[in-house]
């Protein structure tokens, strides 16, 4: 049994998102991915545990989220752009003030943006207050989570879980109830997040009654 080290390729996420931008003039998500690509180079993910030899490029993550939102008909300009860009002030040294794009998406991009020592209360809340910033939040936890088993330690993981049942599961709730464009998206992202959880915590409990 082989755990892939890649679920779709690179080159295809990005001739799909390339048309999506151009047939459907999406100009901030055509800009955004050829800015994130640039600032990603050479970058990778956690190292896979099953196979060291993998090299995976981190660019791979935003844009199997901004697959994921266009196929669930998430189709805003804004969103999909954030998505591409949710992860390049805090890995790449940018300033959220010296991106190329709109003030609107800067601010966004500036909110998912941890800063170090930032209690996670206050993190998450400020994300809550924003539409954009909690649909990407909301992708990028099911993105980390469908591929976590395969490079966080078991310690990892159940914090990584922890995390999530005590900040995202409500981030969720606000999403679904206060965010009503959102509703049909995120059925299937709790459903996708949740199944995966409740699966991961099943094989963790096992492993511990099989040591006992």
């Amino acid at each position: 049994m082989e755990v892939k080290d890649k679920i779709f390729s690179e080159n295809n996420m990005y001739k799909r998102l390339k048309k999506a931008a151009k047939t459907e003039h999406l100009e901030n998500l055509d800009m955004a991915l050829e800015y994130s690509i640039k600032k990603h180079r050479g970058e990778m993910r956690k190292a896979n545990k099953f196979n060291k030899k993998a090299q995976i490029p981190y660019i791979i993550h935003p844009l199997m989220m901004a697959c994921q939102a266009h196929a669930l008909g998430i189709k805003d300009d804004k969103v999909l752009a954030v998505t591409m860009l949710h992860d390049i002030c805090e890995d790449c040294n940018v300033d959220p003030s010296e991106l190329p794009f709109p003030q609107e998406i800067r601010d966004c991009v500036d909110t998912l943006t941890k800063r170090k020592g930032q209690p996670k209360e206050e993190y998450f809340a400020g994300i809550a207050k924003d539409s954009t910033a909690a649909i990407v939040k909301a992708l990028d936890r099911v993105n980390n989570v469908s591929t976590m088993s395969s490079s966080f330690s078991r310690q990892k993981v159940i914090e990584y879980i922890e995390e999530t049942e005590e900040y995202v599961y409500p981030l969720l709730d606000v999403i679904k109830y206060e965010y009503h464009d959102y509703n049909d998206a995120v059925f299937i992202l709790k459903y996708h997040l949740k199944s995966l959880i409740e699966s991961i915590k099943c094989f963790i409990l096992q492993d511990e009654l099989d040591d006992d």
